[in-house]
């Protein structure tokens, strides 16, 4: 039972909502539609959900015409960025709504809402009101409601994304147990986000997507190693990965009038010119290091984003603590060159630390 999509194209206006895009998504899988905010990671849940209807393409699920199926008829369920909830009833009977409306017997409501609830971590809070519940708590109220319909397709658009920091990362962790325990191995669960981690933390197969087109599909792991494109590099990293104008001379890489060793895994890189790339994480405050002024200090969690210039070239390094700095402060930093990637003038990945290459 595959859910399949061929060159889907969606263009309500000057701008490709959606250009040609494909999929094969198979039963008892998790997929991550990764992008930006506009990238069409919406567009195509909504054009899965058949809340919109795609200008040319196909859709077809258990080798019927998904376009030709009405709504209603899909054995959809889908869970809004926004917790949708119905504010007259209380947890228990928001849960059963959807059970209710198919006139399912009362003992079977009960076991099955009760089931969910305990998959979501809500056990005990059945005649909770909604409005005494945390906004986390009334997104897993949605997720419960979306899990007793049993349908054979879960579309998640951003579930976390109007949750605090400390609620996104405990949902993060739990959400795939949570996916493992409460459906069946019939369902494809499709969940969009914007943040890698969210991608690395649910460990299925990963659509990275921009401007309407897919760019890359693969495991998390292998789009977060061997990203095909600076595009796909800037997608997948949080914050994105630094991307920096740089030669090859004399067995050394040169940026800004900054001198690096060039690492064993750069060797048969063939351009004199090309994009030198390395993640915030690989760069580090060192004493001995080459000195950047400080632009930015940003805390984010448990951890100092540092926005960092040299000439043109501008940087941003994380420092796992919580430490304080000025603008035009000068630091100095080094870089774990062991880490880093190179991608040939056009963008394309041309050799990464794990051994990927495109080119």
């Amino acid at each position: 039972m595959n859910l399949v999509a061929e060159n889907l194209s969606y263009k309500p206006d000057d701008q490709f909502h959606l250009n040609k895009v494909s999929f094969n998504f198979n039963k008892g899988n998790i997929y991550t539609i990764l992008g930006r905010t506009l990238s069409g990671k919406t567009t195509l849940l909504k054009t899965i959900a058949g809340l919109l209807t795609p200008d040319s393409g196909s859709i077809h699920f258990e080798d019927k015409d998904f376009l030709k199926i009405p709504v209603w008829k899909r054995n959809i369920a889908m869970v809004y960025q926004q917790f949708i909830n119905y504010p007259h009833l209380n947890v228990f009977d928001n849960v059963a709504f959807p059970l209710k409306q198919r006139k399912v017997d009362n003992q079977e409501i009960n076991d099955v809402v009760l089931k969910s609830l305990k998959s979501v971590g809500l056990e005990g809070y059945e005649n909770r009101k909604i409005q005494e519940l945390s906004g986390g708590q009334q997104q897993r109220v949605s997720l419960a409601r979306s899990l007793v319909k049993n349908a054979k397709i879960l579309l998640l658009d951003e579930p976390l994304v109007n949750l605090d920091y400390k609620l996104r990362e405990q949902l993060r962790e739990e959400f795939k147990n949570i996916f493992s325990q409460g459906l069946s191995e019939e369902s494809i669960v499709v969940f969009s986000t914007t943040d890698p981690r969210e991608a690395m933390e649910l460990n299925g197969e990963v659509i990275a997507i921009d401007e309407g087109k897919v760019l890359q599909v693969g495991s998390a792991k292998e789009i977060f190693e061997n990203p095909k494109t600076l595009k796909v590099a800037e997608i997948s990293n949080d914050p994105p990965m630094n991307i920096l104008k740089a030669t090859i001379e004399s067995n050394k890489i040169n940026f800004e009038g900054i001198d690096i060793k060039i690492p064993h895994h750069l060797y048969n890189v063939k351009h004199k010119n090309f994009n030198l790339g390395i993640r915030a994480s690989d760069i580090e405050l060192n004493d001995n290091g080459f000195e950047f002024e400080v632009e930015l200090a940003e805390i984010s969690g448990s951890e100092t984003l540092l926005h960092l210039k040299r000439g043109d070239t501008k940087i941003i390094t994380s420092i796992e603590e919580v430490m304080n700095f000025k603008i035009h402060d000068k630091v100095k930093i080094n870089f774990n060159i062991d880490k880093v990637y190179a991608f040939d003038e056009r963008g394309i990945l041309a050799s990464s630390p794990f051994g990927g290459s495109y080119v």
